[in-house]
């Protein structure tokens, strides 16, 4: 692998795991159209572009992941000193619960994500339908009623809510971030909340399908790359991560995340456009 081609696929990754216009769809489009297979990417790379967007996600939100993590350890003390159920909830142990039960949803379809993954990216009209599936949710949730819903204030429909967006959007070409952003505002949290809720809830995302790249890449006896490359990745998708979050940030209290539903709206036609026209030409 090129550095070149290092750093564009660590733009891609960074960019488009927080913004809300799918970072797999983007992939996809990037090694089909390009003639970049899956293969040629590898799954150890793949694996280290989501550590730098964990990573982005880590110094994000330092101080909030902060408090939670002091929170966790403060149930598990409730739990051994048997005080876990008559202690009132705060708001982080509460958003805590609730963000276990929103993974807690994705577990019944993860066995179905490469069936899903292999069927979008085999038939690209299908991506296409996907990328407007995803400006649909965006456009609808910038215009429901803004919530004022925080930590505190989080139900168990809501994770449940957000857990099944967060399930769909397994398929390329629908935005994790999108999906779950959009879902918090459908449920009315508050646009910081959303937000912050949103990407909190991709850490464990993103580090499961780091391992699964990984015990992937190891039970094919996939070889070592060149770790310099692997650096440039890292680096570029956790530098690009940050600035992505911090302009999803902004946009989502701006108003303005109608951008991103236009934008993906031209993409899926553009490649639904494509495809029938390279069929019939």
């Amino acid at each position: 692998m090129e550095f070149l081609d290092a750093v564009i696929q660590g733009i891609i990754q960074g960019l488009t795991e927080f913004l809300p216009v799918s970072s797999s769809g983007h992939l996809a489009l990037y090694q089909h159209y390009f003639g970049k297979s899956e293969d040629s990417s590898g799954l150890f790379f793949s694996a280290i572009l989501h550590l730098g967007t964990l990573l982005a996600t880590v110094l994000a939100f330092r101080t909030e992941i902060w408090a939670l993590i002091k929170e966790f350890f403060a149930m598990i003390k409730d739990l051994f000193g048997g005080k876990l159920f008559k202690t009132e909830m705060n708001p982080e142990r509460r958003m805590i619960v609730m963000l276990i039960v929103s993974c807690l949803v994705l577990v019944p379809f993860i066995p179905l994500k490469d069936v899903i993954e292999k069927v979008s990216e085999t038939y690209m009209i299908v991506l296409g339908c996907l990328f407007i599936y995803t400006s649909v949710i965006l456009y609808l949730s910038d215009r429901c009623t803004k919530g004022r819903k925080t930590e505190g204030d989080i139900t168990l429909k809501n994770a449940l809510t957000v857990g099944l967006f967060q399930a769909i959007a397994l398929f390329p070409g629908v935005s994790r971030s999108g999906s779950k952003i959009s879902s918090g505002l459908f449920c009315g949290f508050s646009r910081e909340m959303a937000v912050r809720y949103s990407f909190i809830l991709g850490i464990p995302t993103i580090l499961a399908g780091c391992l699964l790249e990984v015990k992937d890449a190891l039970e094919t006896s996939e070889p070592m790359g060149n770790l310099a490359v692997y650096a440039i990745g890292f680096v570029v998708s956790a530098v690009v991560g940050v600035c992505a979050i911090k302009m999803v940030s902004w946009i989502v209290k701006s108003d303005k995340f109608t951008v991103f539903s236009i934008y993906t709206l031209l993409l899926g036609l553009g490649i639904i456009g494509f495809e029938i026209f390279q069929k019939v030409a």
